[in-house]
């Protein structure tokens, strides 16, 4: 076998096994710099580009998934972001489009949380890295393809580079940024709204497709968010098994 042989052999057995985990303290630490780092307005406005990211990655493969053609995804300097897709206006694919994207970063959150209960952090590691690889694909402005760059070689350099320890204690704060941040988006979006400034949200389209008052789409929103939280911190915290 050659050295590519050995190299693909290593990180798919490493991508398949499984890592201890962090210690019980460790984990609560890596929660709570998460948590100070959602909660603290300056780090919450570099890191929300990365739930953006999710955001917009749940529109496109909910687009997908239910039949829509995907035309591309911009992401932007002010951290919001616009997903474009091709088919029918109304309907069912168009309603489970729009409602993807202010839950996806919390249940993507939640997957996580389950692939680290199951031991499998460096293979959670490698998953965002194909995820995002994908996502570049459908990429359509440059701050966009820098900021999925960007995020990709990070992880990318944990993935390969970093120890065992270290590479499970990122896997562990990405996942619980991911379920901390994403009802903090919901109340932002309610916040918007409330000012006036959120006709065009997903709350507001949802209420223009289904005629229910986009107030409920957020609080729909809100419910799935804090429920993943709820379930994702359990998983985590709980022995790896």
């Amino acid at each position: 076998m050659g050295e590519e042989g050995a190299a693909l052999s290593r990180v798919w057995g490493d991508v398949t096994g499984t890592q201890p985990a962090p210690s019980t303290a460790a984990v609560w630490v890596v929660g709570v710099l998460a948590l100070l780092v959602v909660a603290y307005r300056p780090t919450w406005a570099v890191t929300r580009h990365v739930v953006t990211i999710a955001h917009e990655g749940a529109h496109g493969v909910v687009a997908l998934l239910s039949g829509r053609r995907l035309a591309g995804i911009r992401l932007h300097s002010d951290s919001s972001g616009v997903t474009v897709s091709k088919g029918r206006p109304r309907g069912i694919g168009m309603i489970l489009t729009a409602a993807a994207g202010y839950v996806g970063p919390g249940l993507l959150g939640l997957a996580a949380a389950y692939v680290l209960h199951r031991g499998h952090a460096l293979g959670l590691l490698w998953g965002v890295l194909l995820l995002l690889a994908l996502l570049l694909l459908q990429i359509r402005n440059f701050r966009g393809l820098w900021s999925v760059a960007l995020a990709g070689i990070v992880v990318f350099a944990v993935s390969w580079w970093a120890g065992g320890q270290l590479q499970s204690l990122v896997a562990y704060a990405g996942t619980w940024f991911l379920l901390l941040a994403a009802p903090k988006t919901v109340v932002e979006l309610q916040r918007t709204r409330r000012h006036g400034r959120g006709a065009t949200s997903d709350a507001d389209q949802l209420a223009r497709l289904t005629h229910l008052p986009g107030v409920v789409w957020v609080v729909v929103f809100l419910v799935v968010d804090m429920g993943a939280l709820a379930l994702g911190a359990g998983l985590i915290l709980r022995p790896v098994g």
